[in-house]
């Protein structure tokens, strides 16, 4: 398995998960039974393309992690399609962030996941 481009990846919130998208964590792939995971890391990824020019676009990946941060790679609970601007990605994130806050994040993701 590839590992991801650490050089392009900028984690934006580290956010505690709330019980309702904690039950929702339990029925996915993304978690394992005695996980440490109490939070979400979202994060706005750069994926290089293949070309001769160094061209990225981006997308939102989102883990789920313990309270320092330390977080599984290959095991991500969300990761949207690849977006063209950094910006869009930027907005994404912000809108999953505050989903997030609100416990609704499980919710956000199936939407984000259909659309």
């Amino acid at each position: 398995m590839k590992t991801p481009n650490y050089h392009d990846f900028y984690q934006v919130a580290l956010v505690p998960i709330g019980s309702n998208d904690h039950r929702a964590l339990k029925e996915t792939d993304a978690y394992y039974p005695g996980s440490k995971s109490t939070h979400w890391l979202i994060a706005v990824e750069g994926v290089q393309l293949p070309q001769a020019k160094i061209y990225y676009h981006w997308k939102v990946s989102i883990y789920p992690a313990d309270g320092e941060g330390d977080f599984n790679w290959k095991k991500p609970y969300y990761c949207s399609a690849n977006l063209e601007l950094i910006d869009h990605a930027l907005k994404l994130a912000s809108s999953m962030t505050a989903s997030s806050k609100n416990d609704d994040l499980s919710s956000t993701a199936i939407l984000e996941k259909i659309s």
